[in-house]
C-alpha cells in the first residue's frame, strides 16, 4: 500500500511537471480467441500452442482453451487500421496452421457456445501462480461460490466454485492514447458512446445453450469478479467490474484515487522502485504498484499508464467489445470508436452538462441486454433508437474524425461501410446467433445445435465475409453426430414436468396424458430427487378393484419408486444403456450433486439408434457391418 500511494504521488508530480507525452495519438488492440477440437468442444491446449508459436505478441489467458494476441502500437494515421487488420490476420493465420497440426482450430466469438460447466474447473486453468492466487483471493473476498443469474429470452442460474467463470468471456480490446490535459473529456466521451458501440458490436448471445443478453459477457464479468461478499441491504459498495459512478471532472487521478479508496491491492508489485525519487531526478518510473493495482480493477473503460521510447503516456482501454465475428468486423468497430474518440470531443466539448451520467450508464446496460434493438438517451436527453443514432450521427461523426487523423480514404470507406451495412441490416454477431438458434431450435439435441453453431461461426469467419453477409447456421454443420451423444448431459431432456410426493396421482396421470410422457420424476422443494412415478405404476392402481370400492385419493408417495436407478450428466451413454438393460427400466433420472437436472428414456436411445442406422446407410455400409 505504501508503494501504491507513493506511485500515485509520483504520477501527480509527473502531471504537474508536464512529463507526459502529448500531441500524438497512438492506438493498439488485444485479440482474444478460443480453441476448439474436432468435436467443436473447448480444447485446453493454449499453453502448448503458445510454445509452438514462439511469438512475443501471443500470450495466455486464464483458461487453457484461450489465447491472446497483443498487436503492435501504431500512430492513428494513414494505413493504421489496415495495418492492425493485417497483423491480426497474420497472427490468426499462424495460430490456425499450428493448431491444425494439433487437431484444433481457433474461433473468434464473445462466448464459445459449447463451453459447459465442466470446463470451468481449475483443471482447465492455465498453470500460472498469478491465476491460482487470483482465484484464491477473489473467492475468499466474495465468501464462497460464484453464482450467475442472467435473464434474457431464457433464464440462467448457475453456480461454480472458481474464478474460471471469467474464462467464459473472449474480448477484443482497444487502446487509445490521449494527452493528459484532454484526458477528462476523452474519457467521458468513451463512456458516452459505450452503449452505442456495444449495440453495434454485440456477439455473445448464448451461454450454456440459453439465449440471454445480446452481450452476455457484461453480466458474466460483473458477477464473476464481484468481491463485495454479503452486502447489508442499506449499504452501497463498488464492484471491481463496473461502468463507473460519475463523469471525470479534470484528471486521470480522479479514477486512480477512487479505485485505491474503494479497493485494496490483491497483489504486491513484482519489483520495487523509488518512483517519487525517480521523478524528482527527472527519470521515468514504471509505477509497478499502481499498474499492478489497476490490473485488478476492471472498469469497462479503463485508464492506463505506459511508456513508449522512454516517454510516459496515458491511454484509455476499451474493454467492452467482444471477440469476432470476423477480423474485418472488429476493425470496422475499431474505426467507429477511434473516429468518435477523435471527433466527438470537438463536437460536444460541453458533454457532461448536456448528458446525464446515469443516462450513459443506463445506455450501456440497455445495449448489453438488447443490442441493436435498444433505445439510447442521447445529448439533451433525446430518446433515439441505437440504429438511428449510429446511422444518423455517430458513423458520420466517426468519418470526420478518421479524416482528421489522415486515415486513408479507401480504408475509411471500407470499414465504416461494413459498420453501416451491419446497422442497416440489423445483423451483428448476436442477431446472427439468435436467428440461427431460432432456425435449428426444434431439431437435434442441445449438443448438436451448439456444435453446429460453433462450426458455422468458424466456417463463415474463414470466408472473410462480414457478419451481415452470413447465411444462418444449419444443424448438420456440427460434424460427426456421434460426438454429441457421448455423455448423458449432451442430450438429456431438461425441461421437466415433475410432482411432489404429497400430491395426487391424478395430477401425475394428467401430466402424463397432456405431455405424452410415461415417467414423472418426484422431487422436493429443493429439487432433490425423491422418487419416480411410472405409467405402469398408475395402471396398477387404476386396475385395482379395491380403489373402486373406496374411491380414496392416493398420494404420489404411496406408489412411487423411492429408489430409482439414476445417472449423472457425465455418465457415458454406453454405461447408461447398460444400466437400463440390467435393471429393466425404460427411464433414467439424471442427478448431479443430489439435484434433479434431467431425464433420459429409451425413446432417446431409439432416436440415437435411428440416426446411426441412417448415417450408416447413407455412407454405404453393408448390412453385416450395421449389425
Amino acid at each position: 500500500m505504501q508503494a501504491l500511494l507513493t506511485d500515485l504521488r509520483a504520477m501527480e508530480m509527473m502531471l504537474d511537471k508536464g512529463m507526459f507525452e502529448s500531441g500524438i495519438t497512438r492506438i493498439g488492440a488485444e485479440q482474444e480467441l478460443a480453441l476448439v477440437d474436432e468435436a467443436y468442444q473447448p480444447a485446453p491446449v493454449g499453453p502448448e500452442l503458445l510454445d509452438k508459436m514462439n511469438d512475443e505478441r501471443a500470450t495466455t489467458e486464464i483458461g487453457r482453451f484461450n489465447l491472446e494476441f497483443n498487436c503492435s502500437p501504431c500512430v492513428l494515421s494513414g494505413s493504421a487500421l489496415r495495418d492492425v487488420h493485417r497483423e491480426i490476420e497474420e497472427l490468426m493465420g499462424s495460430a490456425t496452421t499450428l493448431a491444425e497440426s494439433m487437431g484444433v482450430q481457433p474461433i473468434l466469438i464473445g462466448i464459445l457456445p459449447t463451453l459447459c460447466a465442466e470446463h470451468l474447473s481449475t483443471d482447465f486453468m492455465v498453470p500460472r501462480p498469478r491465476y491460482f492466487a487470483l482465484n484464491d483471493l477473489i473467492t475468499a473476498a466474495r465468501g464462497g461460490c460464484y453464482e450467475l443469474r442472467i435473464k434474457g429470452t431464457d433464464e440462467l442460474v448457475s453456480k461454480h466454485d472458481s474464478i474460471m467463470v471469467e474464462a467464459l468471456n473472449t474480448s477484443f480490446q482497444l487502446h487509445y492514447q490521449v494527452d493528459p490535459d484532454d484526458f477528462a473529456l476523452a474519457y467521458n466521451t468513451a463512456q458516452a458512446v459505450t452503449g452505442a458501440m456495444l449495440a453495434a458490436s454485440a456477439n455473445s448471445a448464448v451461454l450454456f445453450g440459453k439465449r440471454l443478453w445480446h452481450e452476455t459477457r457484461i453480466a458474466i464479468f460483473e458477477q464473476a469478479v464481484d468481491t463485495r461478499g454479503d452486502v447489508p441491504n442499506d449499504r452501497d459498495m463498488l464492484k471491481r467490474v463496473r461502468f463507473g459512478e460519475q463523469w471525470v471532472k479534470s484528471s486521470v487521478l480522479e479514477l486512480y484515487k477512487g479505485d485505491i479508496a474503494g479497493f485494496r491491492s490483491l497483489f504486491s508489485p513484482e519489483s520495487e522502485e523509488d518512483s517519487l525519487g525517480m521523478v524528482e531526478r527527472g527519470q521515468v518510473p514504471k509505477l509497478h504498484a499502481l499498474q499492478t493495482h489497476n490490473s485488478t480493477i476492471y472498469r469497462w473503460n479503463r485508464p492506463c499508464y505506459g511508456i513508449t521510447d522512454g516517454k510516459p503516456h496515458l491511454r484509455i482501454e476499451n474493454r467492452v467489445l467482444p471477440s469476432g465475428p470476423t477480423v474485418v468486423d472488429e476493425i470496422a468497430s475499431s474505426a467507429l470508436w477511434f473516429g468518435l474518440m477523435k471527433r466527438m470531443p470537438a463536437v460536444y466539448p460541453d458533454l457532461t452538462s448536456r448528458m446525464s451520467f446515469e443516462d450513459a450508464r443506463s445506455n450501456f446496460v440497455t445495449a448489453a441486454r438488447n443490442g441493436l434493438d435498444c433505445k439510447q438517451r442521447w445529448i439533451d436527453g433525446v430518446a433515439i433508437s441505437a440504429r438511428d443514432l449510429l446511422l444518423g450521427e455517430l458513423i458520420p461523426m466517426a468519418r470526420e474524425g478518421l479524416e482528421e487523423c489522415g486515415i486513408d480514404r479507401g480504408d475509411i470507406d471500407h470499414y465504416l461501410g461494413v459498420v453501416t451495412n451491419r446497422i442497416e441490416t440489423g445483423r451483428n454477431g448476436a442477431r446472427w446467433t439468435l436467428d440461427s438458434v431460432a432456425k435449428i431450435h426444434e431439431f437435434g439435441s442441445r449438443a448438436e445445435r451448439l456444435a453446429s453453431l460453433t462450426a458455422a461461426t468458424i466456417s463463415r469467419q474463414q470466408s472473410g465475409q462480414p457478419v451481415h453477409e452470413w447465411s444462418l447456421a444449419e444443424l448438420n454443420e456440427g460434424g460427426i453426430w456421434q460426438h454429441h451423444y457421448l455423455r448423458v448431459g449432451q442430450y438429456m431432456k431438461t425441461d421437466l414436468y415433475t410432482v411432489r410426493e404429497d400430491e395426487l396421482i391424478d395430477l401425475a396421470a394428467s401430466i402424463m396424458e397432456w405431455k405424452r410422457v410415461r415417467h414423472v420424476p418426484v422431487e422436493d422443494q429443493s429439487h432433490n430427487l425423491v422418487g419416480l412415478l411410472s405409467y405402469r405404476a398408475l395402471l396398477r392402481v387404476v386396475s385395482d378393484p379395491s380403489r373402486k370400492q373406496t374411491d380414496e385419493p392416493i398420494a404420489v408417495a404411496d406408489i412411487m419408486n423411492r429408489n430409482p436407478v439414476t445417472v449423472t450428466s457425465d455418465t457415458p451413454t454406453l454405461v447408461a444403456i447398460e444400466l437400463m438393460r440390467h435393471h429393466g427400466t425404460s427411464c433414467l433420472p439424471v442427478v448431479d450433486d443430489g439435484k434433479l437436472v434431467g431425464i433420459v428414456t429409451e425413446h432417446d436411445y431409439m432416436r440415437i439408434a435411428g440416426q446411426l442406422l441412417e448415417e450408416q446407410l447413407r455412407t454405404g455400409c453393408s448390412e453385416k457391418s450395421i449389425e
